[in-house]
């Protein structure tokens, strides 16, 4: 279908815009044809070039870890491209070769939120109840001098899930909906994971939370209503976290897995990063070319968003292939343990392709279509060509640099086209 299509598209983009293919004379329209003609063969030749450069990424870390003095150790010569990708990827991985959909684990959700919300809208009371009738655990919220760095921790042995005072109320009701995952869904999850290609325990183990995490949000914000509210309220995520007593990340997160054969909504992408750029969550219901090495644009405004926190931004962004985006960002905030601790600021950002943004509250009095409402990105400045970028952080790959005392561009560095 044309999400796979999508999806294959960004994976051989991905591979063919590596420098090891600048001569291969390759266009847009061969890697459609690969892509359209034989998606077998396009899978595998994005799964090997992933290996390659995970196996590279390792290499070079590894040397750097022997790097004496500027001399490379014999030992860090390690080869490790026979090694499985690390767990994460893998991971990751395995969530979008799904979609970010898997319908099993939705399905029980929204019975099980049926259930304990029967005569009552307080659904952190059922889980509670849930956990004490059936598996005869009570929750019991601790102080965090006690608890220390754990939010949860589940004591089998004195029958209770205990819980940080720390958590706001959609993380405790989040955290006893994981742990009925992890005591009622095993079987559901282990199904979701009987066709992954997941190499090793530590993988198996963090797609095994990946979905109980995934089975959680959908206890909180299940898979019909959840949906019809986003529609009527125009996917209005503060809207959304109220009404489903949600967090912003937690709407965002749960925006991306609504992909019901027959009942899907937009296919957004959503992205969390930190105030120096690194990516510790990415999800797509649909393809986005998200940077698997390095940072991302940074003319995104998922990064601009430390400006004004709390606040959300908009954003139309176009990559260099034309793929046109509606984004929405806006800072998360995390607070520190106790006072003096220091608070964690993040970015998350949350997208769809343009011809979904019309549903959306935010694009609303926008001409989506004019091009001064456009700003160009990349996917990241490595792979990205675009000649006049002023917030260029690297050189890119494929394009030989241009060096002239003489002359000075506004981009930090100057580079010779074909």
């Amino acid at each position: 279908d044309d999400d796979d299509e999508d999806r294959l598209l960004a994976g051989l983009n991905e591979a063919f815009s590596d420098p090891i293919f600048q001569n291969a004379g390759l266009s847009g329209e061969d890697l459609h044809e690969l892509a359209t003609g034989n998606p077998v063969l396009a899978d595998a030749v994005t799964l090997l070039y992933r290996a390659y450069r995970d196996a590279e990424s390792r290499a070079e870390e590894a040397a750097g870890a022997f790097a004496i003095d500027g001399v490379i150790t014999r030992d860090g010569d390690r080869a490790h491209a026979g090694e499985a990708p690390p767990p994460i990827e893998q991971t990751r991985d395995f969530l979008q070769a799904h979609g970010n959909y898997f319908g099993g684990l939705d399905e029980a959700a929204e019975r099980l939120h049926e259930e304990l919300t029967r005569g009552s809208d307080d659904l952190y009371t059922g889980l509670s109840s849930r956990l004490a009738q059936r598996h005869v655990l009570r929750v019991q919220i601790m102080p965090t001098d006690v608890m220390g760095a754990l939010l949860r921790r589940l004591d089998r042995h004195g029958g209770r899930v205990l819980m940080s005072e720390v958590l706001e109320q959609p993380a405790r009701s989040f955290q006893l909906a994981f742990q009925l995952a992890t005591l009622e869904q095993r079987d559901a999850i282990e199904d979701a994971l009987a066709d992954s290609p997941l190499i090793g325990e530590d993988a198996l183990r963090l797609a095994r939370i990946s979905l109980a995490n995934y089975f959680a949000a959908a206890v909180l914000m299940p898979y019909g209503a959840f949906l019809k509210a986003a529609e009527d309220l125009g996917y209005d995520l503060e809207m959304l976290g109220r009404r489903f007593a949600a967090s912003f990340e937690q709407v965002c997160h749960r925006l991306t897995t609504l992909r019901r054969p027959g009942e899907a909504g937009p296919p957004f992408f959503m992205i969390r990063a930190d105030v120096a750029g690194n990516i510790s969550k990415r999800f797509a219901g649909d393809a986005f070319p998200f940077s698997r090495h390095g940072g991302a644009c940074p003319r995104w405004n998922v990064h601009d968003v430390f400006r004004s926190p709390g606040r959300v931004q908009t954003q139309i962004v176009r990559l260099p292939s034309n793929e046109t985006y509606f984004s929405i960002a806006r800072t998360v905030r995390r607070p520190g343990r106790h006072y003096g601790a220091l608070d964690q600021e993040l970015a998350v950002g949350l997208g769809c392709d343009i011809r979904y943004a019309d549903r959306l509250v935010y694009a609303r009095g926008l001409d989506l279509e004019d091009d001064r409402n456009i700003t160009p990105i990349g996917i990241n400045c490595r792979l990205c060509e675009r000649p006049d970028c002023l917030e260029r952080a690297h050189p890119p790959l494929r394009k030989k640099l241009v060096m002239d005392e003489n002359r000075r561009t506004a981009s930090p560095f100057a580079f010779a086209f074909d």
